[in-house]
């Protein structure tokens, strides 16, 4: 948890990353990655283009890691203010109290935050590699990390989770001064000592937890998959068409899924947490199975699963490429710390408010001791995953230019790390020269809004050496309402 929150405070000056276009930076920059990808960067996005080869001759091999990406996205709020957000999330990882925004100045910051529809992403390719020629096809590994969270919180939640104990929604709070507990009203002009001393807060009227919750959602998944593709040409006539087909798979190691869904009739939630996020479960009815404590090192995963990923693509006359993929079609099962949530009365709290703008923090004070849900154990939780449906196609001219479209469909939009509407994006990119290629384009949508990414990939030895970096959005630079700010970046991939 720690390092992607990390990762995503170090570029909390720049702009999101769309999981639409997987880790690959060089997709990040031109918005479209369903003909553009080969080698490794194709797993998850289209197998099928394995068959291509790599695109340089003589290089059948593909090595590459440390590629990733980031971002920060709402429809409400502002560049500076998502700038502010990283600023809270990295004081949080850096343990930097001196720079930690002083809850009081900010509370009505904080509420803004929480109430807004925010989304972080953040990817990041621990290293892949592929193996590319005519007679054999293409096969590909690589191990990915991926973190994504959604949140919006009702007015009532936003209140309950910033405020904690002394929410406006308490009319009396409970004092303890040494072994005296005083219960006085909630006026809202407590000293700053007596707040110290507020033990919990009470509401003389109790409320159904499905009704305080009532608006809310919060989706939170961090999966570890590793990866295998297959690909290779299956019918062809001389240069005017050529078939492929492609197949891949992956075995998914989960260390964290948050689901909670107040919007409809009543309260869902199921959860599963890795034993990093330290949550005290003590009120709960325990788990069936737990994990072991986290000293440090990899955490432990709370769940298995597994996607398979299905496509089919055809180039005509070696210019025109034209695909369409399924990709993650499966689930995770979940078998350790899984709870889920009782609708109860709340009538006494007793959670701290929030220090800081990091609304990640709310999953802390849902779950833990004297928090606002009542959790019971389950044995297990199956959740299928974030499926995709994709279409693209692409004009390309030798290796100066490529221009494309994509079509990228959710099969559940309501599952955590499922993107949230139908994403149509264009764009492409030009050599200028032999060793510096330029990407851009657009693609916008439902909570996308609009957005031109941009790119610069220096390839260096014909291909035997590429780094460089793209951004999701590049008006985020230039305007002060941007609402994302993201990052990718990759400098380590090589052929031969």
């Amino acid at each position: 948890m720690k390092f992607f929150l990390f990762c995503i405070a170090i570029v909390s000056s720049f702009s999101v990353f769309s999981q639409s276009q997987g880790v690959a930076y060089t997709a990040v920059g031109k918005g479209v990655a369903t003909t553009f990808l080969t080698d490794y960067q194709c797993l998850g996005i289209n197998t099928s283009a394995l068959g291509w080869g790599t695109g340089y001759e003589k290089k059948k091999f593909t090595m590459g890691s440390s590629e990733f990406g980031f971002g920060i996205s709402s429809d409400v709020l502002s560049k500076q203010r998502l700038q502010n957000f990283a600023k809270s999330i990295y004081t949080a990882i850096a343990y930097d109290s001196a720079k930690i925004i002083n809850w009081k100045d900010q509370q009505s910051a904080i509420s803004e935050y929480a109430q807004a529809g925010i989304a972080m992403y953040a990817d990041y390719n621990w290293g892949g590699f592929s193996f590319q020629g005519k007679l054999f096809g293409g096969i590909a590994f690589n191990v990915r990390e991926n973190y994504q969270w959604y949140s919006q919180l009702s007015k009532n939640a936003t209140d309950l989770i910033v405020n904690g104990k002394v929410s406006n929604l308490f009319d009396s709070l409970d004092l303890k001064v040494g072994n005296i507990t005083t219960r006085i009203p909630n006026t809202g002009n407590l000293s700053p000592d007596s707040l110290k001393n507020v033990v919990s807060g009470t509401m003389a009227i109790p409320l159904h937890l499905s009704s305080l919750l009532h608006g809310t959602s919060i989706k939170m998944v961090w999966n570890r998959s590793y990866n295998l593709g297959y690909g290779r040409k299956v019918f062809g006539i001389d240069s005017l068409f050529d078939l492929y087909a492609g197949i891949g798979g992956r075995i998914i190691k989960s260390m964290a899924m948050f689901d909670l869904d107040g919007t409809g009739n009543g309260i869902d939630l199921h959860s599963s947490l890795t034993s990093s996020y330290n949550i005290n479960y003590q009120s709960a009815v325990a788990a069936v199975n737990t994990v072991k404590n986290y000293n440090g090192g990899i955490p432990p995963a709370v769940g298995t699963g597994y996607g398979v990923d299905l496509s089919i693509s055809a180039i005509f006359w070696n210019k025109l490429k034209v695909a369409v993929a399924v990709n993650n079609i499966g689930s995770v099962t979940y078998d350790r710390n899984v709870y889920r949530v009782k609708d109860t009365l709340i009538g006494n709290i007793g959670i701290n408010s929030l220090s800081d703008m990091n609304i990640t923090r709310a999953v802390s004070q849902l779950l833990s001791k004297g928090g606002l849900l009542t959790l019971q154990g389950q044995e297990k939780y199956k959740l299928a995953n974030a499926a995709t449906f994709r279409f693209g196609a692409s004009f390309h001219v030798k290796k100066i230019l490529g221009v494309g479209f994509d079509l990228v469909a959710p099969f559940n939009s309501e599952n955590p790390g499922s993107i949230k509407n139908t994403v149509v994006s264009f764009g492409g990119d030009i050599r200028i020269v032999k060793w510096l290629q330029l990407s851009c384009g657009y693609f916008g949508g439902g909570i996308y809004k609009n957005n031109m990414p941009v790119g610069i990939n220096f390839i260096m030895r014909d291909g035997g050496y590429e780094f460089g970096v793209s951004s999701r959005d590049a008006l985020s630079f230039f305007q002060k309402d941007a609402h994302s700010l993201s990052f990718a970046m990759g400098f380590a991939r090589v052929r031969f």
